[in-house]
This record gives structure tokens, sequence and C-alpha cells, in this order.
């Protein structure tokens, strides 16, 4: 399959999306599948995973309901509470529907940035690992100390990273960002979404070559391999259009082998995420 690893859908409501601000006036709308999937065909793609934008079980049934209902969805990373006391009752209602594939935690959110460290969340995340989930990993550069250690703690835990752990693109600062993605990604248990990369950048006049350096940071540290194309559709239509996120990442990949653009476009996805039923990497 041909798989976008990394989008949203969401029913609009100011006191939900309370982050749709200033600039993103335009997403302050219902998103759905019907809206996505013209999208999907027109760039060849077969499906998509539909991440969590609210940390709540309530959404994640939600997706997983609307999962029920359109085949373009091909997984779900909702988000469980991996502090509460009824984690594994979550988990194993959850992971009864077959496309519940992952985990997430607006982590990046926090104001600890030692939070994906502490002794309780680690032990969340270490409960996942029973039912063959991944932790989607959704954190700023500061963070990063925390998920490597975070990582190490669980080798036997798959990882995604989101959104390159969105690097200072906008600002033109490559480093510690650079070095601490290569000390995440020499654990192989992790691998890495091109995705949420223009809404990094100058959203009104941002440009490819601006861009490209980190994603060649990400291709040097995780290899073809451990890449997994991603959109962030919606939040992308705050710089861009999903045409533009495509091509950036099209057009930057074309010195790859054909196996190596087969695994970055949906091979990766469907390994990690295990998409197609198989045990993960």
């Amino acid at each position: 399959m041909r798989i976008d690893a990394h989008q949203h859908f969401w029913v609009y409501s100011p006191a939900e999306y309370p982050w749709l601000g200033k600039g993103m006036e335009h997403l302050r709308r219902d998103f759905l599948p019907a809206d996505l999937e013209p999208l999907l065909r027109q760039h060849g793609l077969d499906g998509s995973v539909a991440v969590q934008a609210r940390q709540s079980l309530e959404e994640t049934r939600w997706l997983l309901e609307l999962a029920d209902r359109h085949a373009s969805i091909a997984g779900v990373v909702g988000w469980v509470d991996l502090r509460s006391a009824d984690l594994e009752e979550q988990l194993q209602k959850f992971t009864s529907h077959p496309k519940f594939v992952g985990v997430r935690h607006v982590a990046q959110d926090e104001v600890d940035d030692r939070f994906l460290a502490r002794d309780e969340v680690i032990a969340g995340v270490a409960a996942l690992h029973a039912y063959g989930l991944v932790y989607d990993l959704l954190i700023y550069p500061r963070q990063l100390p925390a998920a490597i250690q975070l990582v190490a703690a669980l080798p036997a835990q798959t990882f995604v990273l989101d959104h390159l752990a969105k690097p200072l693109i906008r600002e033109r600062k490559i480093e510690p960002w650079a070095s601490q993605l290569r000390e995440l990604a020499s654990h192989p248990n992790v691998a890495c979404k091109l995705s949420g990369i223009i809404t990094e950048a100058d959203w009104l006049q941002w440009r490819p070559e601006e861009i490209t350096p980190y994603l060649d940071v990400a291709r040097e540290a995780f290899g073809w391999e451990r890449l997994l194309y991603g959109s962030d559709w919606p939040v992308c239509l705050a710089a861009g259009d999903y045409a533009q996120v495509f091509d950036l990442v099209d057009q930057w990949s074309q010195s790859a082998t054909e196996a190596q653009r087969a695994s970055f476009f949906g091979q990766a996805a469907e390994r990690w995420y295990r998409l197609s039923g198989d045990s993960p990497p």
C-alpha cells in the first residue's frame, strides 16, 4: 500500500480545538474522510493513518468508528491515559478493534520537558508492548533528551517520532536538534515521520531549499527503511496545500531507489503500524 502515515479528522468546536489560533482561521471547520479521500487518490495513495488531535477516550472511539465506515483509514493512533489505574482496561477495549495501531500523548504541551522520562509515563508506555502498539512521540526539540531516555528504557517497544520533533526551521537553527535526532535514531526501535514540516517554516514564504537540510539529517539518521511519509493534513493547510506537502518530499526523494521510495511512501508505515496485521519490526 501507499500510505499517508499522519493526518487528522475533527468536528470543529472552539472549546475542543483552542490551539487553532491566529493564521489558522480557515481550519476552524470540520475535516472528515470525504474531504481527504480525493486528495489521497490524486496522489496515488491508498489510505492513511488517522492520529488523535484531542486527549480523550471519546475521540479515540470516534476515530475507530470512522475507520469502520471508511476503508481509506488504514489505522488509528488514538489516545489513552497512560497514567491511569484503568490503563489495561482501556487498552483491552481499544485493541479489540483491528485498526487500533498506536497511542499518542501531546507531550509537546506538557510544562515539564522531562515528562516522557517520568517513571509513571515510562511504565504506561511499557504496557503498550504486550498489545503490539506503537507509541507516537509528539515533542519539540527541547524534549528530545527525555524522549531518548524513554526509548532507551524500553528497547522492545516500537516508537514513531512525529514531525521530526519539530525542528526550528523558521529560525534556521539545526543544532542541537540534529545531534539529538541522530542519538534518538541510534535506537533501532524508533522510526520517524517526515510530516508537519512546512508548518515549522515561515507559513507565508517558505521555500523547499530551507526545509530539505532537515529532511537530509533525518534520512542520514534513520535511513530510508525507518522514514514514513505523512502530510499532517489538515494542519498543513496553515502553510500550504496537500499537493505542496506531497511534492516537497516527492521531489526530495527522487534520488532514492524505487525500493526506498516504496518503503517511504507506504511499506514502512505498513511495517511499523502493522497495517497488514504483521508483527512490529
